[in-house]
């Protein structure tokens, strides 16, 4: 029996998040004041008070999330288990949790890469759609034929495009055309894992050269392989191909079934991750951290 900590991208923000830990626990106000510091920001009272806008902006969003999932654990005493996952800005969540990097530069990275992804695309010409009621090869099969790309496998029948607007406009209309149940565009502000964020991907690895990546203290499933990754190396390779590639969540999940992983622990704001393993793989047993 081995278990998981797995940690959530971009979409689980909540103005308020975190700020009863950071009232009550110390472990948790010292992560908020951190990363504050390390940004040279207040971040947290965002994160507590909102605006909601302000929240949701790209370069805030990412640190806001791993701040805020960073809190829950250390305030939780939890010992860090056998693995370690995140879908997407969660990769860097879960390498901060097992000691790869730590909390100050995960926020750095983290503000560079929301505003790179920002300003790779100019507003207007990228587009994110949803995908639900088809399987992975008809939405990849159709993508291939349009030149959109797969942003997200996130688990059976619901898949995420990503690219040019044109593009996925009229990729959504022959998804519809080949028995899609939905296909609709999401608000995102900034096209995701695709080939049109190549300028933030050169700009991450810029960014990367200057932090230094330790082995982590879990073994690490890589959102690129769907696999067990290490070798810090490798690590920094990854975080920079994932921004032009897409997120292989419905993989990794029944790669960490095949690993023997028995449970399943999210930590962070939102049950995102919690219910996309209960449609991969029942097996394993999921849960949201309660503190």
């Amino acid at each position: 029996m081995s278990s998981v900590f797995v940690f959530p991208g971009q979409g689980a923000q909540a103005v308020g998040m975190g700020r009863e830990l950071y009232e009550s626990n110390a472990a948790a106000r010292a992560v908020f004041d951190e990363v504050d510091d390390a940004l040279s920001q207040k971040l947290s009272d965002i994160i507590f008070n909102g605006p909601m806008d302000e929240l949701t902006l790209t370069a805030n969003v990412q640190p806001a999330i791993m701040a805020t999932s960073i809190a829950m654990l250390r305030a939780s005493g939890e010992k860090l288990p056998e693995y370690v996952a995140g879908h997407s800005l969660g990769e860097y969540t879960a390498l901060c949790a097992a000691g790869a990097i730590s909390l100050s530069d995960t926020a750095r990275l983290l503000r560079v890469r929301g505003n790179a992804m920002q300003t790779a695309v100019p507003v207007g010409r990228g587009l994110v759609a949803v995908v639900l009621g088809l399987d992975i090869d008809a939405v990849r099969d159709i993508c291939a034929q349009t030149d959109c790309d797969v942003a997200n496998d996130n688990c059976p029948g619901q898949v995420v495009i990503s690219g040019a607007k044109e593009i996925v406009e009229d990729t959504i209309e022959k998804l519809k055309a080949a028995g899609a149940r939905r296909a609709m565009p999401l608000a995102l502000s900034a096209p995701v894992h695709c080939r049109m964020q190549e300028p933030a991907a050169i700009e991450m690895r810029a960014a990367l050269e200057n932090v230094q990546i330790q082995t982590p203290n879990a073994k690490f499933i890589s959102n690129k392989t769907a696999d067990v990754m290490t070798e810090p190396s490798e690590i920094k390779d990854e975080l920079v191909y994932q921004m032009t590639h897409g997120v292989r969540w419905r993989e990794s999940v029944l790669k960490m079934h095949e690993l023997g992983i028995t449970d399943m622990v999210e930590i962070g704001p939102g049950n995102v991750l919690t219910g996309l393993a209960a449609r991969i793989c029942p097996e394993i047993n999921a849960k949201k951290l309660e503190i």
